[in-house]
């Protein structure tokens, strides 16, 4: 089992809060799998940069993605949101790929009757 994540708690965070608009603190919490302060200190950073906004519904705080400015964010090493983006799109479309051909060569191996 790997030790490290692909993603940080940030990124995650980030993500939840794009795919779920309106989400609740506890919700982002829940979905990260961290505490509620972590995530507070995550969306507090985020806002920060104005990458996230919050607005109070009732007795909650609802948290939404502001993709012009995560865009224009430039704390992201060497790379920009855009890189990375079409990066990951990249690196989808590959796996994409090679699912299809493990799946066809599965097939394959099944309709020879396994020996190969």
């Amino acid at each position: 089992m790997a030790n490290w994540r692909f993603l940080t708690n940030h990124a995650l965070v980030l993500i939840h809060v794009s795919n779920n608009p309106r989400t609740t603190l506890r919700e982002i919490a829940q979905s990260v799998g961290i505490t509620e302060r972590a995530a507070l200190s995550i969306l507090r950073a985020m806002e920060e940069e104005k990458i996230v906004s919050r607005k109070k519904e009732g007795r909650r705080n609802k948290y939404w993605v502001d993709f012009v400015a995560l865009m224009e964010y430039e704390g992201g090493g060497p790379y920009s949101v855009a890189e990375l983006s079409e990066a990951l799109t990249n690196i989808a479309k590959r796996l994409e790929q090679e699912r299809k051909r493990k799946r066809k060569r599965e097939a394959g191996d099944g309709s020879a009757g396994g020996n190969a």
